[in-house]
């Protein structure tokens, strides 16, 4: 990958400051458009005092949209024959979020997936072990959020192998065929965090596998691991010493900003924003930025949205900022602390089917 003078990868390259810079137009100009072309984001900037030609002097002050809007409201600013492609999230409950692309967009968010991932797996696609079902991928015309990182995910991967059966049962000998394959050169493992620590770690560290030449990306929420006393801290460290696993990389994103994802850096010290992106941590009771250090709700801000207004988004989750332009790679340094109280639970990549145990959620 092409660095930088910091000897940052290519889009986590940007210091805060020339990001913030790069990044402030461009949304703006987004924004705009998304006024012109869905008649009811402009209702509801209009109604909350940013109307037509506003101007922005700070990513802080850019208007920010619920993401639970998108469970409740069909928000596009395409017509209606331009949608190529609707994504869902998978929320538990309640009416998921419905996502349009045209295809444009849909080839953008690829692409920058694409570059953003090519950043620890190299331009070369490795042999993949998904620890997952090939049954969610039964629909391609509708995805959920898991279905859609699944599908996404692949294309950096070849010679797949699925470490659950249809049945959503780990599946050893597949697993062992794979590792007799691929095990001595470089391979890549993804999965969803639950699933892959209870269905890879604890068979890999009970039949002995050797997993040192993989590398592991993993996304999704913590809960049932913290129930389990496994941080993410100790979910990195027993990988290292019971399957000698070392290149481990958490990511973090959503399908209401398909395409961006939030990487973890290569020391684990954090999850940091590509140069398209950035996160804003609000105090939910004022809704002004929080210092570095102090917990609050996440605002996630994308330039990658152009077919939906995307772009700002409140999410339910909290997080905090443990720093900026100091750590493995530039900008800012974050933590996902988990859902905010009494919000809906998503589901999202978490939800899967547990044998004789019906569904679990994250």
């Amino acid at each position: 990958m092409p660095t930088d003078t910091l000897g940052a990868p290519e889009v986590f390259r940007l210091a805060q400051p020339a990001k913030e810079e790069r990044l402030l137009p461009e949304i703006a100009e987004r924004l705009v458009a998304h006024r012109a072309g869905c008649p009811p984001y402009r209702q509801i900037m209009d109604a909350i005092g940013h109307g037509a030609g506003r101007d922005y002097g700070t990513l802080e002050e850019l208007p920010w949209l619920p993401v639970r809007m998108f469970k409740t409201h069909a928000l596009k600013s395409i017509p209606d024959a331009a949608v190529f492609k609707t994504l869902t999230s998978s929320g538990t409950t309640g009416t998921p979020s419905r996502i349009f692309l045209d295809q444009h967009a849909a080839a953008a968010q690829s692409r920058m997936l694409s570059r953003t991932m090519q950043t620890v797996l190299g331009p070369h696609r490795l042999p993949m072990l998904l620890v997952d079902t090939r049954a969610i991928l039964a629909d391609r015309r509708t995805f959920s959020a898991r279905g859609a990182g699944v599908l996404g995910m692949m294309g950096f991967g070849r010679d797949h192998a699925w470490a659950l059966d249809a049945d959503g049962v780990a599946d050893p000998d597949t697993i062992e065929a794979f590792l007799r394959k691929h095990g001595e050169r470089p391979f890549l493992i993804f999965g969803f965090t639950f699933m892959v620590w209870l269905h890879l770690y604890e068979l890999a560290r009970d039949r002995g596998w050797d997993l040192s030449n993989g590398v592991l990306v993993h996304s999704g929420g913590w809960k049932k691991l913290q129930d389990q006393a496994v941080s993410p801290a100790a979910f990195r460290a027993r990988f290292t010493t019971d399957t000698g696993l070392r290149r481990i990389h958490n990511f973090y994103g959503m399908v209401e900003q398909i395409g961006t994802v939030f990487l973890e850096g290569p020391d684990g010290g954090g999850l940091y924003c590509p140069d398209f992106a950035d996160v804003i941590i609000r105090d939910p009771r004022t809704w002004a930025e929080q210092p570095a250090g102090t917990p609050g709700l996440i605002e996630l801000v994308s330039t990658l949205p152009t077919s939906y207004p995307g772009n700002v988004l409140l999410t339910e989750d909290l997080g905090v900022v443990h720093g900026v332009d100091d750590g493995a790679w530039p900008g800012k340094r974050f933590e996902v602390l988990g859902r905010l109280p009494r919000a809906e639970a998503r589901g999202c990549s978490d939800v899967y089917a547990v044998p004789a145990q019906g569904r679990a959620a994250l």
